[in-house]
């Protein structure tokens, strides 16, 4: 299977817009799944990135209960 970062943003911010900051990066199941590993439903407009991200600096801050769950489902 494979996963990617989604976005998650703060109230009233834009999904997609490269100006919004990013409130936390979340793990999902797929390119198009907008249903995180945590269990919260992000817009598909939000910016994704590919896992190979995951625990370097431009997955700050990442959700930590999508982190545990991820490292349980990857080899």
């Amino acid at each position: 299977m494979e996963h990617h970062m989604r976005a998650e943003y703060a109230e009233g911010d834009t999904p997609g817009d490269p100006e919004a900051p990013v409130r936390k990066w979340h793990m999902v199941r797929g390119a198009e799944e907008p249903r995180t590993l945590c269990g919260l439903l992000l817009d598909p407009a939000a910016a994704t990135q590919s896992a190979d991200a995951w625990g370097t600096p431009s997955a700050r801050p990442f959700c930590k209960t999508c982190g545990a769950l991820y490292l349980r489902e990857v080899p």
